[in-house]
């Protein structure tokens, strides 16, 4: 057993090092590696698939911007940018790893990292003292997700947001179209080219009241 340890201990000097080097990009390589399912790309998302992305939402009237899926914050930094002053983000996340980085890295009252699965944004948005979100942020690949759950986030995202709010998604394939024609009746759509793959940007609306 010790001598597994001796063995151990260089590599994961040596691991902690590379993640010191690269920054950013090897904590979020390292949680692609874990978990590729979840994370859907080996590259964060291009400045322009971000600018493009947020570029709908009316910022004026956005008190409450969640995103599933913030890795190491990609979008986090350039909402809170935009986000008001009495806004908040909310961001949720299945891997401590990028939830405790978050945590340290980025320090702003209005953001609130929580460490959970998407499907329950219902009773996390009402947990931080809200009805509704205004949109949804989502990068997490749907197409390879385990069964029932993609369905699921359309689903309680629909339910979470309010009349007039979005849900925003980024995809490398086209197939998360599928699961929000189910709630969202009026979908816009682009592409993104200068991005690491190429990805399709959609945004569903929801029916105002």
């Amino acid at each position: 057993m010790t001598g597994e340890l001796v063995r151990e201990a260089p590599f994961e000097s040596f691991k902690s090092r590379v993640k010191r080097r690269l920054g950013p990009w090897g904590v979020f390589l390292e949680g692609f590696l874990r978990n590729p399912v979840m994370v859907g790309s080996i590259v964060p998302s291009s400045r322009f698939t971000i600018n493009k992305m947020l570029s709908r939402v009316n910022w004026d009237e956005c008190k409450l911007f969640v995103e599933y899926g913030p890795g190491v914050g990609t979008f986090c930094r350039p909402v809170l940018s935009r986000l008001r002053r009495d806004g908040m983000l909310i961001v949720i996340d299945t891997n401590p790893m990028f939830i405790d980085y978050l945590n340290a890295t980025i320090a702003d009252s209005r953001f609130v990292a929580v460490l959970g699965s998407a499907a329950d944004v219902e009773a996390i948005v009402r947990a931080h003292g809200h009805d509704h979100a205004d949109y949804v942020l989502s990068g997490l690949p749907f197409s390879t997700l385990p069964d029932g759950v993609g369905p699921a986030i359309a689903s309680a995202t629909h339910r979470v947001l309010r009349p007039g709010g979005a849900f925003l998604v980024y995809q490398f394939t086209s197939r998360a179209r599928a699961f929000m024609a189910r709630h969202f009746a009026r979908i816009d759509n682009a592409m993104e080219f200068i991005n690491v793959p190429p990805c399709f940007l959609y945004w569903g609306w929801k029916e105002e009241a």
